[in-house]
């Protein structure tokens, strides 16, 4: 869309909204918020449609190839090491951006990344074809300088006879965006053998003066004496610079030049001269490392299409049903809420050209959860507000939106932190889920407040709807949960001890090669399947060290998964093929990850969950008070230390998908310990007669039945991933069913016992605080 457009359109909505929360009348503001649904509908459709134009997808999705390339900084002639710059970066990914397009690949991204990498993505590289892609980023660039033939115009038109010291060379000179300053290309008839290496040249930069732009270039003592020879022997004729082998300007030597600098002048426009300047600085003159590489198969990223598709739409479909005859005519505004909810997601991504990816689809399944989530905490308010209440039902109904916006809003800000943080420390596809939960948790929080509450106006008004009624999970409940404590935290003790000697006991088998580095090939049998134990059995034959075959399933498909130390995957799966010819085995997928990158990986994720903590351990202090924020605190510490237990327990490893979950878990684990807390806190303000046990009591029997209704709905939406999502995403999935899991106890008897023990230990008459009044 035309960003002027965009702009404009953000700024009349920024204005109705400031209107619809500031006004007083009910009537005007139903129509103010009817009004901002509808163009922000309208909005999201238009920048996401087309979608197969709009929301790219992802390697993991369409196929492809990324590489993790580094830049080795290397010692000069005297022995000082070269640091590498933002300049050399910039020019190494434009030496790279040209190899990789000599490729013939399309829509390639080359950008850099931190201040001495640069990811390559090559999407539609087929896996046969990474050994040369990877030669091509190992190989050094060359750069020489040679003489053009003085008959070079004559030899090209057969005017002359041609010169066996000399080939020809065609040379297109680029004079700017214009199609008319365009100039075809040119034959040049160049030598064969260098006149002066490129590795002569030890500096060289652009420049502007009164003549226009221009490149000067300086040599080494060596290069200064050779080019002042050259330039000698030959004034007034060309020579050209080349690097791995194509011309890249032919300028005319048009006086002897000594002393080592040499200045290049002619009509140049600030592009070329800046381009000429990085060939010229020719920063691949040594190899890059590359440190990580992943590939997939464009088989496979349909199959995963197909996969998260189908998972998705299941998992919404069992939510929508579920609400539906639940929450009867409420169900109804809450799916046309999940409906807008979509369409606001899949907007919002194509507005900002956000790539879709695979995590990306389960970030956007985990948000419908937390969509609904909102709409449960009003409806659950809804049924408290009418029992006995003689008011009318739009008076009920504004009362029960604004009585349940401080557990809504402050449940889904500590997940957005925990999201925040995941996107600026993620790497890769993860980033995907990351920017999708964000994105979701912002149309949450429009879908429940706005829309849901607009929809629920406009029913009433109309005469659509004279009472509400819905389903009742539980009848009113008593029970005494803090008079469990002890034991529950006693066994939540045991439970996390164990599960720290569980991850202690199976060491670096905890970690999958994006942390600890090594190799993980994906190869289907495209027609007889071997047994697994004859595959283990070959691969073992070929003593590549440690390695793990397993057999992964996704969607109707079967693939052999082999897990070894760097630089021996590939190896061991030519072995197979030779093995198995009848199999046909075919790889689908390919991931290289070095140990310095992994232990970058590792440390960027503990950082990111620790960040994770501080960052809602401060929300919640400011929100509640601090004895409310280190249960919190203690309730994720417990969910994530158990979480990570029982994959160790199962045998499973961590990635960085899973880490994803795992920072997902803290924030869904927060999300449900708050909504507990908000109704203690409302105890408090309101002067709710009995100690503070009798309060939690109460608290935690009156949220019960939302805590198990958006418990469960979350569950539906990750069990369709778990059994349907493939085998990327099931790791995922079951990280957040253990999640929601042991979330939903620990919100129960640990967030809150904590805060208990914490004021009593401080005082035993003490009572709680009340904190920053209720919105």
């Amino acid at each position: 869309m035309n960003p002027s457009l965009v702009f404009i359109a953000g700024l009349i909505l920024a204005a109705l909204f400031s209107w619809y929360f500031f006004t007083d009348s009910e009537r005007t503001r139903r129509r103010l918020g009817s009004t901002l649904s509808l163009s922000i509908v309208l909005l999201a459709i238009a920048s996401v449609y087309p979608p197969e134009q709009k929301l790219p997808l992802g390697l993991d999705l369409r196929g492809g190839t990324s590489f993790l390339v580094r830049l080795k900084a290397e010692a000069d002639e005297t022995g000082t090491v070269r640091p590498i710059t933002p300049a050399m970066l910039d020019q190494a990914r434009e030496v790279i951006r040209r190899r990789v397009d000599s490729m013939g690949t399309s829509e390639p991204v080359i950008a850099p990344q931190g201040t001495d990498r640069i990811m390559v993505q090559i999407p539609g590289l087929n896996t046969g074809k990474l050994q040369e892609a990877r030669e091509q980023l190992y190989k050094p660039a060359k750069l020489e300088f040679k003489m053009v033939h003085p008959q070079s115009d004559a030899i090209v038109k057969g005017l002359a006879p041609p010169d066996p010291a000399y080939r020809v060379e065609t040379y297109k000179e680029d004079r700017g965006a214009g199609e008319a300053e365009q100039q075809p290309p040119q034959q040049l008839v160049v030598k064969k053998k260098a006149d002066i290496p490129g590795t002569m040249v030890t500096g060289a930069r652009a420049f502007y003066d009164t003549q226009g732009w221009g490149v000067s270039l300086r040599f080494s003592s060596e290069g200064s004496a050779l080019f002042a020879k050259l330039t000698q022997e030959n004034v007034n004729k060309r020579f050209a610079i080349m690097l791995d082998g194509n011309v890249q300007s032919a300028p005319v030597i048009r006086e002897a030049i000594t002393g080592g600098n040499a200045s290049i002048t002619g009509s140049f426009t600030e592009s070329q001269a800046r381009n000429l300047a990085s060939v010229l600085e020719n920063p691949l003159q040594t190899p890059v490392v590359i440190e990580e590489e992943r590939s997939a198969s464009a088989s496979l990223g349909e199959d995963s299409i197909n996969s998260g598709i189908f998972s998705g739409l299941l998992g919404v479909a069992m939510t929508a049903l579920f609400v539906l005859i639940y929450y009867r005519f409420s169900g109804v505004i809450a799916n046309i809420a999940l409906l807008v909810n979509l369409v606001l997601l899949f907007g919002a991504m194509g507005l900002f050209g956000t790539v879709l990816t695979l995590p990306g689809i389960a970030g956007v399944i985990l948000t419908l959860g937390m969509a609904v989530d909102a709409n449960v905490l009003v409806y659950e308010r809804l049924r408290e507000e009418m029992v006995g209440n003689k008011r009318p039902l739009s008076a009920v109904v504004r009362s029960a939106f604004e009585k349940a916006f401080p557990a809504i809003f402050d449940s889904n800000i500590t997940t957005l932190i925990t999201a925040l943080i995941l996107f600026w420390k993620a790497t890769g596809p993860v980033k995907g889920f990351a920017v999708a939960l964000t994105i979701g948790i912002v149309a949450t929080l429009f879908t429940a407040l706005v829309v849901s509450r607009n929809l629920f106006g406009w029913a009433i008004e109309l005469g659509l709807v004279k009472t509400v009624s819905m389903g009742r999970l539980l009848v009113s409940t008593s029970i005494n949960f803090m008079g469990w404590r002890k034991l529950a935290m006693s066994g939540s003790v045991v439970v996390i001890l164990s599960s720290v000697g569980l991850f202690w006991a199976r060491g670096e088998k905890n970690f999958g090669v994006d942390f600890k580095g090594g190799d993980r090939v994906v190869l289907e049998a495209v027609k007889t399947k071997p047994e697994l134990k004859a595959v283990r059995e070959v691969v073992e034959a070929q003593k590549a060290g440690e390695v793990a075959v397993q057999i992964e399933k996704s969607a109707a498909k079967e693939f052999f998964t082999i897990r070894s130390p760097q630089g021996t995957g590939e190896t061991l799966a030519e072995g197979l093929k030779a093995k198995f010819p009848e199999a046909e085995f075919r790889i689908e997928q390919v991931e290289k990850v070095g140990s310095l990158v992994g232990g970058e990986l590792a440390r960027n994720s503990l950082l990111a969950l620790g960040l994770g903590m501080l960052g809602i351990l401060a929300y919640v202090t400011l929100r509640f008070e601090f004895s409310f924020a280190l249960g919190a605190l203690v309730a994720l510490v417990h969910d994530v230390t158990i979480t990570i237990g029982v994959f160790a327990l199962l045998g499973r490893e961590l990635s960085l998908v899973t880490v994803g979950a795992v920072l997902t878990i803290a924030g869904y684990s927060v999300n449900d310990t708050i909504v507990v807390f908000d109704r203690i806190r409302e105890g408090m303000q309101t002067g709710r007669k009995g100690s503070v046990i009798d309060i939690m009591n109460l608290s935690i029997n009156e949220t019960l039945s939302r805590t198990i209704i958006t418990g469960g709905v979350t569950l539906l939406s990750t069990i369709s991933l778990f059994f349907f999502g493939g085998p990327v995403l099931a790791d995922f999935a079951l990280a957040i069913l253990i999640g929601v899991l042991v979330g939903t106890y620990s919100s129960v008897f640990v967030a809150a016992p904590v805060v208990l023990w914490w004021n009593g230990s401080r005082s035993e008459a003490k009572a709680l605080s009340s904190g920053p009044a209720s919105a």
